[in-house]
């Protein structure tokens, strides 16, 4: 009844815009419910602990997954 297809995702073959282990300069956006800043690179969303909204950061990315990655800021 179903295809198989119909069920897998569409972004399969999409690529993240940020690499693990590379640096941006960044502009914190928001704050995440849990108090982590949202940045966005390409409209991907980052998510920088330890930072407020309005602050611009040069950030290292620590982990990159489908739909949003995770950095830290770089002294």
């Amino acid at each position: 009844m179903f295809k198989n297809s119909m069920f897998k995702n569409n972004n399969e073959n999409v690529s993240a815009p940020v690499s693990e282990g590379k640096t941006y300069t960044v502009k914190i956006e928001d704050v995440a419910q849990k108090g982590d800043g949202i940045a966005r690179v390409e409209g991907y969303v980052i998510f920088v602990p330890d930072t407020v909204a309005g602050e611009e950061v040069t950030i290292k990315i620590t982990r990159v997954l489908p739909k949003y990655a995770f950095a830290t800021v770089v002294e």
